[in-house]
């Protein structure tokens, strides 16, 4: 409450003599938060509340002005009090891809949707430069991987791995750090899903963007494609993936020439993508007590397990997945027993 009355304070004094209601607009997985402002005249306008010991808005600011300059529908910054870490944004509406997946909000024109995400990310990749974000370097790639082990396998299902199998997820861990690191190179939003693509105009509006960094091409396909929190079939992935390729190559990008090619580098960077969110949904559970993403849990899984079984290099990790399942541990009745099972299309 402290908080929002300092931004109630702010507000005024951006606004003199003009009223306005403050509501919850949303939130993310950081300790940012947003209100939604309603002035008097029926006008609307979003409020980051980042806390400055919690969080920093200069990574949000300055990622804002490269994809703004892009050509990228970001919000507007109208103010900002770096101090007390609030910005004044303009609002991109309420309706989220997701939402707009869902029924009853289901919109009809899917393919729209998907093919202005495509856009909007291409105008992205074509803005890149190197040392002008942080290197998704092997040391961030590890970083994340990490997670799996230590939150999903140790905390999460309450397994220790012996030995051999920590041995054979080394081993495949530096497989995968391999493929992603040859990757060509561009900016990268590193959530770019349904979740962060507003329905707007133009489509899409993207939020959420302060952790972008410099690193493999395919990275943000595998966010918006083989998406946690919706789930597509794998020849309308497919159909998306060419049209994407096709598009990149005209606008001269540097995908692989080779279909094939790019599209090995896309499963295996779902793989280092899927291993690092099952990590940090568990985290997200068991550190900050935040269970909403325990149900997405399945779908990821299926993500991981599917690419595993499509390459041979990977039946190892594919193998653990099989020995870890026979060994979950029901941690409570919001614990997802069958968050791996879910994966093989089993019932129960």
């Amino acid at each position: 409450m402290q908080r929002q009355r300092l931004i109630e304070a702010w507000l005024g004094e951006l606004r003199p003599g003009r009223s306005f209601a403050l509501a919850p607009a949303s939130a993310d997985a950081s300790f940012r938060r947003y209100f939604r402002a309603v002035l008097d005249d029926g006008s609307t306008c979003i409020v980051m509340d980042a806390p400055p010991d919690r969080e920093d808005v200069r990574p949000w600011l300055h990622v804002q002005s490269l994809f703004q300059s892009a050509g990228v529908h970001v919000p507007e910054v109208l103010a900002a009090d770096m101090e007390q870490g609030f910005l004044l944004l303009s609002d991109l509406g309420s309706t989220t891809y997701l939402t707009a997946l869902q029924p009853p909000h289901r919109q009809g024109n899917v393919q729209q949707l998907y093919l202005g995400a495509i856009d909007a990310l291409i105008r992205i990749q074509l803005a890149s430069r190197q040392d002008c974000l942080p290197e998704y370097d092997s040391v961030l790639l590890r970083r994340e991987l990490d997670l799996f082990p230590d939150w999903y396998v140790t905390k999460h299902l309450g397994t220790t791995l012996d030995e051999n199998q920590r041995e054979k997820l080394e081993q495949c861990f530096e497989k995968i750090l391999a493929v992603n690191l040859a990757e060509p190179r561009v900016f990268v939003h590193r959530d770019y899903h349904s979740r962060n693509l507003m329905v707007t105009h133009p489509n899409p509006g993207v939020i959420d963007f302060q952790d972008a960094v410099y690193g493999p091409i395919s990275y943000d396909l595998a966010s918006l494609f083989k998406d946690a929190y919706v789930d597509w079939d794998e020849e309308i992935i497919l159909d998306w993936l060419i049209r994407y390729w096709e598009k990149a190559r005209k606008a001269g990008l540097p995908v692989r020439s080779d279909f094939g090619d790019f599209h090995r580098d896309y499963e295996w960077m779902g793989v280092q993508r899927h291993l690092k969110v099952l990590g940090i949904f568990a985290r997200l559970y068991h550190r900050d007590g935040k269970d909403g993403y325990l149900k997405d849990m399945p779908l990821v899984a299926k993500y991981l397990r599917a690419a595993c079984q499509r390459y041979a290099e990977l039946g190892p990790l594919l193998k653990l997945l099989d020995q870890l399942e026979d060994k979950i541990t029901i941690l409570g009745t919001t614990m997802d027993k069958h968050a791996l099972s879910g994966a093989r299309g089993d019932k129960s």
